[in-house]
């Protein structure tokens, strides 16, 4: 009589088996509310530019941009699952959770970026992919791998990053940038530290428990508190530009000066916390009311933008 040894076959098995997780913890991987940031932004910089595309063309284009933002970040959960795992805001990811495995998050990212890349060289054009690709590269490689967890000024530089989606969309009509397209990528540049420490000034301890050399831990809350409004100041002053280059008209200007002001009273606000405030509800409006506030100014460009386009289209026929 012949024993047949599975336990070889069976450790096989195992290594090569499938994810048991669902669609759902894959999408998660994509960090989809960051996405919809970029795709939104991206959305406005494609609406912007100067002549048209295709809307096939367009759709490709910004569902590449999509796909290629959350490559990033399933690449960054990858890289970032052991300080995930010890933080109360990212415990529950699908990682630290246990129900991928890094190894299966690393291939997702890398095919994902990939494939937006090509797909977005072949459809549209390659000057917009190579904006992409460096894109995935300087949130992937430059800000998670080193910049994150090597200097306070880690949310300053990576937050170009972020800044570049608006950049592609209009490169994707034009196939280049120009000076329209940089001050629409310096405003989420220059948004995105006052958005971010305000959020790290009331996760300091998440950070500090795992070393990540967050601006309130290094430099302390009141140099934070300072800085925050200096960049809330520099925000609103460039959202107003736009309107100063003839992108957008001045119903525009008014209206993102008067979103920028109440940016500042909110800086303003969080600046007059006594430092060791346990409850931080200053720096927490500020953070909520800083994501209203880059929607509603990308709105408001793409609201501006078709104003002007239907007036000039009817003033035409008077």
């Amino acid at each position: 009589m012949v024993t047949i040894d599975n336990h070889a076959d069976l450790r096989a098995e195992e290594q090569v088996r499938l994810s048991e997780a669902g669609a759902r913890d894959f999408f998660e991987l994509l960090k989809p509310r960051v996405m919809s940031l970029v795709v939104f932004t991206a959305f406005a910089g494609l609406l912007l530019a100067p002549g048209s595309i295709n809307p096939v063309i367009g759709a490709i284009a910004i569902l590449c941009i999509a796909v290629g933002a959350g490559a990033s970040g399933a690449l960054n959960m990858w890289y970032d699952a052991d300080i995930d795992a010890v933080m109360t805001r990212t415990a529950r990811r699908p990682i630290p959770a246990g129900r991928i495995r890094p190894e299966e998050a690393l291939a997702f990212g890398l095919t994902l970026s990939t494939f937006s890349v090509a797909i977005l060289g072949l459809v549209v054009n390659w000057f917009a992919a190579g904006l992409l690709a460096f894109t995935i590269f300087f949130y992937a490689v430059v800000y998670t791998m080193w910049l994150k967890r090597s200097t306070p000024q880690n949310i300053v530089i990576g937050g170009a990053s972020g800044a570049f989606p608006p950049m592609i969309g209009w490169a994707c009509v034009t196939g280049g940038v120009s000076l329209d397209s940089v001050v629409l990528f310096l405003i989420i540049f220059l948004w995105t530290p006052a958005h971010f420490w305000a959020l790290a000034l009331f996760k300091m301890r998440d950070y500090g428990s795992v070393g990540i050399p967050m601006m309130p831990n290094v430099a302390g809350e009141r140099a934070t508190k300072h800085q925050i409004v200096a960049y809330a100041v520099l925000t609103a002053a460039v959202a107003v530009v736009p309107a100063m280059t003839g992108l957008v008209g001045w119903g525009y200007g008014l209206f993102a000066a008067a979103l920028g002001a109440v940016f500042i009273v909110c800086s303003i606000a969080v600046w007059r916390m006594p430092d060791g405030d346990q409850k931080m509800i200053a720096a927490k409006r500020m953070f909520a009311y800083s994501v209203l506030y880059l929607f509603a100014i990308f709105s408001a460009l793409i609201a501006s933008h078709y104003a002007e386009l239907l007036v000039g289209r009817f003033g035409g026929m008077l």
